[in-house]
């Protein structure tokens, strides 16, 4: 997870992202506090926080959302990611991956970001969600998420694509595929409503059904709250958790909170500001890892 040095609104990123609503002049006060309340959230129920300082220079407005630009893997290798905005680009920043080198170890890096050279993107795992034990890359196509990059990220890291157009209420292209839908390991929380091509949600289904897991509609307007925008997270012991925004939990229905619950206990920090201001929420601030530990 980035600390945030100077979040803010990001115009560059508002032209796609539906999400960004408000533009606070005291963002960056607000969200720190937030985040800082977050990681102890996290960190109260024995979730590894990996935390990393941001700079000042270059000012990167968005740096509290890293899934987008990198994501790690069991194998060893970290993929670093085309990004739409300009100003995101920035955001790879290289005392960032050593941080991380020093805890896990990383045997290979695929760099996609020459994408940016053809003004195509993948960002990450917000443009894709990953099911990574059955290894299917869902991601709903848009002017963030391109079906040849997709490919390429699926043919290098041996993923299945399962790709389809998801829009939101007025019609829109979601920006990232994450806010619409979440994979845990026994179930996934989908903004079904949003695929409104039958045959397409037809194949998402199936997609779902064949790995096994229980899906659990969410509608336009919960997913609006940020209600797909969860990440299933494990601590030390083992035990695993679904970590969303106290905005998203709200939003869920008492039978929707039940279904969650079966598998297990749920996570929730506020994120207003944050989620306002850079319309993403608890899944864009954590990029999981799945990198081996270095050995002590």
């Amino acid at each position: 997870m980035i600390r945030p040095v100077q979040f803010t609104f990001n115009a560059e990123t508002a032209v796609n992202n539906a999400f960004q609503s408000t533009k606070d002049d005291n963002a960056q006060e607000t969200a720190l506090k937030e985040f800082d309340g977050f990681v102890n959230v996290l960190r109260a129920k024995g979730v590894d926080v990996t935390l990393i300082d941001d700079t000042k220079d270059p000012h990167t407005p968005d740096s509290i959302f890293p899934n987008n630009w990198i994501s790690f893997h069991s194998d060893g290798r970290i993929v670093l990611y085309p990004m739409y905005a300009v100003n995101r680009r920035q955001e790879r920043k290289p005392h960032v991956i050593e941080k991380v080198k020093s805890k896990f170890r990383v045997n290979a890096q695929v760099d996609l970001s020459s994408y940016e050279n053809k003004n195509v993107f993948l960002e990450g795992t917000g443009s894709m969600v990953l099911d990574r034990e059955n290894k299917i890359a869902y991601a709903c196509l848009s002017q963030r998420t391109d079906m040849e990059v997709l490919n390429e990220f699926c043919a290098q890291l041996g993923f299945q694509p399962v790709a389809f157009v998801a829009t939101d209420s007025q019609g829109f292209p979601i920006y990232h595929t994450n806010v619409m839908m979440c994979v845990a390991d026994r179930f996934v929380v989908i903004c079904l409503e949003s695929v409104k091509d039958e045959q397409e949600k037809k194949k998402v289904i199936a997609a779902i059904e064949k790995t096994g897991k229980e899906i659990i509609a969410i509608s336009l307007d919960q997913m609006n709250q940020f209600a797909g925008n969860m990440l299933q997270v494990q601590n030390k012991a083992g035990e695993k958790f679904l970590v969303m925004s106290s905005q998203a939990y709200r939003s869920l229905t008492k039978e929707q909170v039940a279904s969650i619950e079966k598998y297990n206990a749920i996570i929730h920090s506020s994120l207003d500001t944050i989620e306002r201001n850079g319309g993403g929420s608890a899944r864009c601030m954590m990029a999981e890892i799945f990198l081996p530990p270095k050995e002590n």
